[in-house]
C-alpha cells in the first residue's frame, strides 16, 4: 500500500501515461466494436477516463497532489484532540491536527482548521512558541497547505534541524466555503479580518500555550493568502510583525488582477476611504512600519503577482520593513512555486520570530 500510495501524480510515468494509453486503446476498441452494448459501455469508460486525463493534467499543472497518497489521504495524519496531544511524550516529528476555531467575535462562519504542533510543544515545561498563520487561496481551504503545499514535511526538516523546535503553524479558513472570496476584509462575504485577527488568535493563545500577539506572531499566504498577509500585518502591526507573501497581487481585489475593476463597490460598500485603509500601496506611503519584517516571492511568469511583488518590495523598504524579495525563473501561479516559497522563507520566518539566527538564504 505505501509503494501505490508514493506512486506521482504529477510525473507523466507511470500513472499519467497508463491513463493515456487506455484511452487511446479503449478509443480504438469503440471504433471496432459492432455490439450496440458494449460500445454504449466503451464510450462511457472513453468519457470517464477522458475527464480524468483532464483532471490530472490540471493537477499536475498546478502541483496540488503529488501522489495518490496525498489524494486519497494515504498515509495520512489522524485529527488528534487536545486531551491526548496532552498526554503524550515529545515525538520525533509534528503533529498535524485538525479544530475548528469558533467566530466569537466575528460571528464567520469558517471550516475547520489544520494546525501543525512542532515536537518541542510536547516538551515538559511546555515552552512559549510563537505562532505563524499560514493562508491558502481562492478557490481553496485550510488543507490546500498540507495537500499541496506540503507543509508539515518543510517544517518537519526545519525542527529536525532545531532540536524539534519551529513555529506553531494554523492554517484557518480565510473564506468559508470553497469558492467564496472575502479578501480577507469585513465585507459581504463575512467579517474575515475580524476573525483573522481576533478570533483566531484568542482561540489559539488560550488552547496552544503560545507567545502572545505581537513580535513572535506572523502571517504567510498564497495567492489570496498571500494579499491577505501583507494586507493584515500593515493594518495590525501590533498585533503581527512578519509578513511572506506568495504570489499575492497588489491588495485586496474583487477580481484576478491588479486592476481595481469593482472592487471598491463589491468589497467595501463604495467606501473610498476604507479601500485605501486595506490598499498595501497606500498603507506603506503614509505610514512607518520600522517594527515589520516582509518576504515576497513570485515566479518570474506570473504577470500580476510580479508585478505587484515589484510595486510593492521598494514602498515597503521606504516604509521601514525589512524586506526581501525573491523572484523564481520559470515560475508561476502553482503549488510548485509556493512550496518552494514556504521551505525558502521559513528559515527567514523563523529568525524574525526569534527561533534561530539569521537566515542565510538570500534573494535571488
Amino acid at each position: 500500500m505505501s509503494t501505490l500510495a508514493e506512486l506521482s501524480l504529477t510525473d507523466w510515468w507511470p500513472l499519467r501515461g497508463l491513463l493515456v494509453a487506455a484511452l487511446v486503446v479503449i478509443g480504438v476498441l469503440v471504433c471496432r466494436v459492432r455490439r450496440r452494448p458494449a460500445r454504449v459501455m466503451l464510450s462511457l469508460l472513453v468519457v470517464v477516463l477522458a475527464v480524468m486525463n483532464v483532471l490530472s493534467w490540471i493537477n499536475a499543472s498546478y502541483g496540488y497532489y503529488l501522489t495518490i497518497g496525498q489524494a486519497i489521504g494515504l498515509p495520512g495524519r489522524d485529527a488528534s484532540s487536545l486531551e491526548a496531544l496532552n498526554r503524550s511524550r515529545m515525538p520525533a516529528s509534528g503533529v498535524l491536527i485538525s479544530i475548528t476555531i469558533p467566530g466569537h467575535t466575528a460571528h464567520f462562519s469558517a471550516r475547520p482548521a489544520e494546525v501543525y504542533l512542532p515536537p518541542a510543544w510536547f516538551a515538559r515545561p511546555r515552552p512559549k512558541l510563537p505562532v505563524l498563520l499560514l493562508l491558502h487561496g481562492t478557490p481553496g481551504s485550510p488543507t490546500d497547505w498540507t495537500d499541496g503545499g506540503g507543509a508539515a514535511a518543510t517544517l518537519d526538516a526545519w525542527a529536525g534541524a532545531h532540536a524539534g523546535i519551529a513555529p506553531i503553524v494554523v492554517m484557518p479558513d480565510i473564506n468559508g466555503r470553497f469558492d467564496a472570496d472575502t479578501e480577507c476584509v469585513n465585507g459581504p462575504a463575512g467579517q474575515a479580518e475580524t476573525y483573522l485577527t481576533q478570533d483566531v488568535p484568542d482561540f489559539v493563545t488560550s488552547r496552544f500555550f503560545t507567545q502572545p500577539p505581537g513580535s513572535h506572531w506572523a502571517i504567510a499566504g498564497l495567492s489570496e493568502g498571500g494579499s491577505c498577509a501583507v494586507m493584515l500585518v500593515l493594518r495590525h502591526p501590533a498585533r503581527f510583525a512578519v509578513f511572506a507573501d506568495y504570489s499575492g497581487l497588489a491588495g485586496p481585489r474583487s477580481g484576478d488582477g491588479n486592476a481595481l475593476g469593482d472592487t471598491v463597490p463589491a468589497l467595501f460598500g463604495n467606501s473610498l476611504a476604507e479601500f485605501r485603509a486595506h490598499e498595501p500601496g497606500w498603507l506603506l506611503t503614509h505610514q512607518r512600519y520600522p517594527q515589520v519584517n516582509g518576504w515576497f516571492e513570485v515566479g518570474d511568469q506570473d504577470g500580476d503577482p510580479l508585478a505587484a511583488a515589484r510595486q510593492l518590495e521598494p514602498l515597503a523598504t521606504a516604509a521601514g520593513v525589512s524586506g526581501r524579495l525573491t523572484i523564481v525563473p520559470g515560475g508561476g501561479h502553482s503549488f510548485f512555486l509556493w512550496r518552494k516559497a514556504f521551505a525558502d522563507s521559513l528559515p527567514w520566518i523563523a529568525s524574525r520570530l526569534g527561533l534561530a539566527p539569521d537566515a542565510t538564504s538570500r534573494p535571488r
